[in-house]
C-alpha cells in the first residue's frame, strides 16, 4: 500500500479532467456511502443516475460473483448465453420490435445511434443530425460535435461535421432547419446535464410527425433519463404515454447500476434494403467488450430486480413527494423545481459565498451528509436509486430544507 492519501494519488498520476469534490469514498450500501474517516452521506447522486439499487445490493452481488466465477469475457466472435438474454430482456421490456447493440458507455450508445443514422441516410446523401440546445450526448468527439453546450467544444476543433443544434421544445425551429441533408433528430426526453428540462407532449409528438412526413430517424438519448429513472422503463413514455415511438434509443448508467455497460436499440423500420435493426451489418460496428458475459449478467439482474421490487412505482410515488414537497417549502433559495420520477432539478437562485449556486449548494449540502449532483451554474440534482425509501427520502427533505433555509441565502437577489 502506498504512503500517500488518496488526494495525493490523485494529484500525482491521474489526469486533472474533473472537477472534483474533495471527498474520498471508501464503500456503500443501500442508499449510504461513507467517507475514508468514517463518515456516511445519503447518496442522491447515485453516481450521476447510475447505481439503480444503490450500493452493494445483495442479489446483484451474489449475481456477479457467480458469474465472475463463471465466465467474465470471450469477446463478441462468440455467443454467449447472458448477453443473449438481456437484448431480449430490454426489447420485452421497451415493448417495441427491433434488436440491440450492446457496449461500454452512453457515449458510445451514441456513436452507434450517428453511424446508424449515417448508414440509413448514404443511399441518398444524407448525414446531417439535428440535436437541440443544452443536450449531453458524451465526450468522446462525436459527442461533444452532437453536444448542443459550447464549453464542451472548447479546443477541440475541427469538430465532427453533421450537427446542427436547435432550441429545445421549438417545433417551428426544427421543422426550419429540416434540409435536403438531414437524416435524423437526435434529442434526450429529459435533458440531465442541461439542468433536468423534460420535453413537452406536444415538442415529441411534432417530432415522431415531422420524421414521418420527411423520412427521418427519431432517436432518443435515454442514457440518463432511461430504465426506470423517470418512474417508466422508457423515459419518453412518463412524458407521452402513447402515440410516440422513436426508430433508435441509445441507453447506459442505470442499466447495470455501476458496471460498466451501455446499449443502443434499433427498431425494425424498413429499408431500402434490410429492417432498420439490421443495417449495421457485419464489420460496421464493434466492441471488444460490450455484452460480455460479466456485464450483460448485471444488466440482466438490475433489470429484474427492478421488475421484482416494484422500483418503477417506487420512482413515481417518492418523485412526486419530492417535488411536491420541496415546491411547499417555499424557500427563496429555490427559483423552480423540475423533473419527474427520481430525476429532479432544482435550480436555484444567487447564493451568498464564492462560486457559483450550483456548486455552493453542492458543497454545503455534502459538508452535513447529502451528495446531490450540480447541473451548470444553478441547478443541483436529485438522482438517488430507485429503491430509497419514504423515510430517506424525508430524511434528504430535511437537509434540503435545512441548508437551503439557512444563512446560506442571505445574498440571494
Amino acid at each position: 500500500m502506498s504512503a500517500s492519501t488518496t488526494s495525493e494519488l490523485y494529484r500525482d498520476y491521474v489526469m486533472p479532467t474533473y472537477g472534483r469534490f474533495d471527498l474520498a469514498l471508501s464503500r456503500g450500501e443501500g442508499t449510504r456511502v461513507w467517507d475514508e474517516a468514517g463518515k456516511a452521506y445519503l447518496d442522491f447522486g447515485a453516481g450521476i443516475a447510475v447505481c439503480s439499487l444503490g450500493h452493494a445490493h445483495p442479489k446483484m452481488a451474489k449475481l456477479l460473483a457467480n458469474q465472475a466465477a463463471t465466465l467474465i469475457h470471450t469477446s463478441n466472435l462468440y455467443l454467449t448465453r447472458p448477453q443473449g438474454e438481456l437484448a431480449k430482456l430490454i426489447v420485452d421490456l421497451v415493448r417495441l420490435s427491433g434488436k440491440v447493440f450492446f457496449c461500454n458507455s452512453g457515449a458510445e450508445a451514441n456513436e452507434g445511434l450517428y453511424k446508424l443514422a449515417r448508414k440509413f441516410g448514404a443511399p441518398t446523401g444524407r448525414y446531417e443530425i439535428i440535436t437541440f440546445m443544452n443536450s449531453f450526448h458524451g465526450r468522446t468527439l462525436g459527442g461533444i460535435s452532437a453536444t448542443g453546450q459550447e464549453k464542451v467544444k472548447m479546443d477541440f476543433a475541427p469538430l465532427v461535421e453533421g450537427f446542427v443544434h436547435m432550441p429545445f421544445n421549438d417545433l417551428a425551429a426544427t421543422e426550419a432547419a429540416i434540409n435536403s441533408r438531414t437524416v435524423a433528430i437526435l434529442l434526450e426526453p429529459v435533458q440531465g446535464e442541461g439542468g433536468i428540462n423534460p420535453a413537452t407532449p406536444e415538442f415529441l409528438k411534432g417530432l415522431r410527425e415531422l420524421c414521418d412526413k420527411h423520412d427521418l430517424l427519431l432517436m432518443f438519448d435515454e442514457v440518463q433519463c432511461g430504465f426506470g429513472r423517470t418512474g417508466d422503463w422508457c423515459a419518453w413514455r412518463s412524458i407521452v404515454p402513447s402515440g410516440v415511438e422513436p426508430d433508435a434509443v441509445s441507453w447506459a448508467k442505470g442499466i447495470a447500476s455501476g458496471v460498466p455497460l451501455g446499449a443502443f436499440w434499433a427498431g425494425s423500420r424498413p429499408t431500402a434494403s434490410v429492417p432498420l435493426c439490421d443495417l449495421l451489418g457485419s464489420g460496421t460496428h464493434g466492441t471488444t467488450y460490450g455484452g460480455n458475459p460479466l456485464v450483460a449478467a448485471a444488466g440482466l439482474a438490475v433489470l429484474s430486480i427492478i421488475q421484482e421490487e416494484g422500483l418503477l412505482e417506487n420512482a413515481r410515488n417518492l418523485g412526486d413527494h419530492l417535488i411536491r414537497e420541496l415546491e411547499a417549502m417555499n424557500l427563496p433559495a429555490i427559483r423552480l423545481v423540475r423533473g419527474m420520477g427520481l430525476m429532479i432539478g432544482i435550480e436555484l437562485n444567487d447564493l451568498a459565498g464564492e462560486g457559483l449556486p450550483s456548486i455552493i449548494a453542492t458543497k454545503a449540502l455534502m459538508a452535513v451528509g447529502l451528495l446531490v449532483i450540480p447541473s451548470g451554474e444553478r441547478t443541483i440534482r436529485l438522482l438517488p436509486p430507485l429503491n430509497i425509501t419514504k423515510s430517506e427520502a424525508n430524511e434528504a427533505l430535511a437537509i434540503l430544507k435545512k441548508v437551503l433555509g439557512a444563512p446560506l441565502r442571505e445574498k440571494i437577489t
